[in-house]
C-alpha cells in the first residue's frame, strides 16, 4: 500500500506560478512511474505530466513549456513546477502513482488561478 500527500496548492493570479509536492510513504518509491493528473469542474481526469522510473518525461500539450515534473528519490517525493498559469489550469490536482499493476492517488489539492 502506497500513501501520496499533496501539498502546495492555492489560489495564484494568472502569470503567477506554483510548486506542487507530493510525498509518498513507500521505500521503492525509485522504481515508481509518478505523475499529476488534473480535474476542472464538469470536465474529465486528465494527464498534466508523467516520469518514469527512468526519467523520461510526458507533458500534456497544453502545459509544454510551462510545467516541470521532476523527482527526489532520496525524500521520495515528486514535484510540479507550475509556471504562467492561466485561468484554465485551475482544477484539482492528483498525485499518481504505478508500478506492476497497482495505481494509487492521492487526495487532490486545489489550484485556482485567478485575479
Amino acid at each position: 500500500q502506497v500513501t501520496l500527500a499533496e501539498s502546495g496548492g492555492g489560489l495564484v493570479q494568472p502569470g503567477g506560478s506554483l510548486r506542487l509536492s507530493c510525498a509518498a510513504s513507500t521505500g521503492i518509491f525509485s522504481t515508481y512511474t509518478m505523475a499529476w493528473y488534473r480535474q476542472a469542474p464538469g470536465e474529465q481526469r486528465e494527464l498534466v505530466a508523467r516520469i518514469f522510473s527512468g526519467g523520461s518525461l510526458n507533458y500534456a500539450d497544453s502545459v509544454k513549456g510551462r510545467f516541470t515534473i521532476s523527482r527526489d528519490n532520496a525524500k521520495k517525493t515528486v514535484y510540479l513546477q507550475m509556471n504562467s498559469l492561466k485561468p484554465e489550469d485551475t482544477a484539482v490536482y492528483y498525485c499518481y502513482a504505478y508500478r506492476s499493476g497497482y495505481t494509487y492517488w492521492g487526495q487532490g489539492t486545489q489550484v485556482t488561478v485567478s485575479s
